[in-house]
């Protein structure tokens, strides 16, 4: 499966579309789906692009039209794209993106990663993360302490490039949440996945300083929340986000002052 989406009649050239190779662990729809998000995000078929008919994406994916069907249903509802009678397929403004949505997010890392990438996820999580340690702090149970001390430890048993670092930096801000008791500071957890891949993907920190400091400010978090300070709990949580958007430089002009 290779090409082009084929063009609607009497429009212009559609731009390429990234196609998933066989072999993929994804069904039929999920292939269709991600190919067309992707293709979406990374701007290769624009806002307001009318997709071509039916029967031409079958015949260009080499699908069925039910799994063509539930491939655009499944894109509908996570806001890229809108159908409508007599019209066809169109492709959504960027903001009616489902941007929480794991998949919307796991696209455009897919897509690529930039500074404005790692800009708008700090947004997000600086405007929630530090209130949900502030809240672990003040709310969490005796449990949770050894968990977060034991993702400390598998950090710094563990290389700063390696998938053990990053899932135990992710179980970490994860468990936090959870602590948290508020079930929508939880519900972020994909925007928290997909920033902390996105900054290890352009740089893990292996400088050993850079290391040493990103250790030691998510350690910081962990005491705070051991010592029900909250107001230490969010300001290291503040440290630790902005430590990662320094790295790579994507805090100028954030709006963030950088610690």
């Amino acid at each position: 499966m290779t090409g082009a989406i084929p063009s609607p009649r009497n429009g212009p050239p559609a731009p390429k579309l990234v196609v998933i190779p066989a072999g993929r662990t994804h069904s039929n729809h999920a292939a269709v789906a991600r190919s067309i998000g992707i293709g979406i995000i990374a701007a290769r078929h624009p806002e307001g692009m009318t997709l071509p008919n039916d029967a031409e994406l079958t015949a260009h994916f080499g699908v069925s039209r039910t799994v063509l069907r539930e491939s655009v249903k499944t894109l509908v509802a996570k806001g890229l794209l809108t159908t409508k009678a007599r019209i066809g397929t169109r492709v959504r403004e960027r903001s009616a993106w489902n941007m929480f949505d794991p998949d919307v997010l796991a696209w455009h890392l897919d897509a690529g990663v930039d500074k404005r990438l790692l800009r708008d996820l700090a947004d997000i999580r600086l405007a929630v993360e530090p209130r949900a340690a502030e809240l672990a702090a003040l709310r969490r149970t005796s449990p949770v302490i050894p968990q977060l001390r034991a993702s400390i430890e598998r950090m710094r048993a563990s290389p700063s490039d390696s998938d053990d670092f990053t899932e135990a930096d992710l179980r970490l801000h994860l468990d936090i949440a959870t602590a948290s008791g508020n079930p929508f500071m939880r519900s972020i957890g994909a925007v928290i996945e997909a920033a902390l891949r996105a900054s290890f993907v352009l740089s893990a920190p292996v400088d050993e300083q850079e290391r040493e400091r990103s250790i030691a400010a998510h350690a910081r978090i962990v005491e705070a929340i051991a010592a029900s300070d909250p107001g230490e709990a969010a300001a290291a949580m503040v440290d630790v986000i902005m430590n990662g958007l320094n790295r790579h430089g994507a805090a100028e002009h954030s709006g963030w002052s950088c610690p």
